[in-house]
């Protein structure tokens, strides 16, 4: 039999095709191989660009930020990361953490349910988050561990591997979208519920005043499960595990006809 294990040299060639801020995050390259011996780590320039962030947002994450925040010069910080870019990637990987263990939760829906409230959770500490550009996929090894995660909650589906990556990212894709809609119209609710009533009809939008009317945007529905301070997030993150829970039985159902038909 062939030795596939592959030499030295070719994998040293494929982690040099890797993006800068890939080799580092996957520990394949030190960094700060340039200029002077390095006087603090790279976890703590995250660190501190993670401070810049929950003091500041988004927007003031720039190198010369960073650097001050560190006590250090911008070009200082350039021994460690090449541009800014690279430094919002390993900061996006940073603030998610570790993919969470589910292995305790009974059933995949009960652990798809909790894989999003942990992630709330994450977006919650650090809502800025929301506002960093996503420039491709997640390549770091935290946003790589919670797509693990999600795939190992659903193993025992038997779905196809396409279907199972599917409801994940998608799964995500809700998440995120709703966290950014919740905290982007949070303070705006009590204005809007005080705007509607006098500027909508009764005859041509009686259902949206009913809604109004019944404390839809209020505030009163509190979320008891506390991301986010939001329970419509919750309700529809419970829809579409509905939708999930009809598409992985209709599966299991086909599943099991195809093999009685064998039989």
């Amino acid at each position: 039999m062939p030795n596939s294990r592959k030499s030295a040299p070719q994998e040293q060639r494929e982690h040099d095709e890797l993006p800068k801020f890939v080799r580092i995050a996957w520990g394949l390259e030190q960094p700060g191989t340039r200029g002077p011996r390095r006087g603090v780590s790279l976890q703590r320039i995250v660190e501190a660009a993670i401070e810049v962030g929950d003091a500041e947002g988004a927007s003031a994450l720039s190198m010369a930020r960073v650097a001050k925040q560190l006590g250090m010069t911008t070009m200082s910080l350039y021994r460690y990361v090449d541009s800014k870019d690279d430094l919002l990637e390993l900061i996006s990987d940073a603030v998610v953490g570790p993919g969470p263990d589910l292995d305790a939760q009974p059933g995949w829906r009960a652990g798809l349910r909790e894989w999003a409230r942990l992630e709330l959770e994450c977006i919650a500490r650090h809502e800025w988050w929301l506002d960093l550009p996503i420039r491709s996929a997640p390549l770091g090894p935290n946003n790589l561990s919670w797509l693990e995660a999600g795939l190992r909650v659903l193993a025992p589906t038997g779905l196809a591997e396409q279907a199972k990556t599917d409801m994940v990212v998608g799964l995500t894709l809700f998440v995120l979208a709703r966290a950014r809609l919740a905290r982007d119209v949070r303070t705006a609710t009590d204005e809007y519920a005080a705007v509607l009533p006098r500027i909508l009809d009764p005859e041509r939008f009686p259902h949206l005043l009913a809604a109004v009317e019944a404390g839809v945007w209020s505030g009163s529905d509190a979320d008891t499960d506390g991301a986010l301070g939001d329970a419509d997030l919750l309700f529809g993150l419970d829809r579409l595990l509905d939708g999930y829970e009809v598409f992985v039985s209709s599966y299991t159902a086909a599943r099991e006809r195809a093999g009685t038909d064998e039989g």
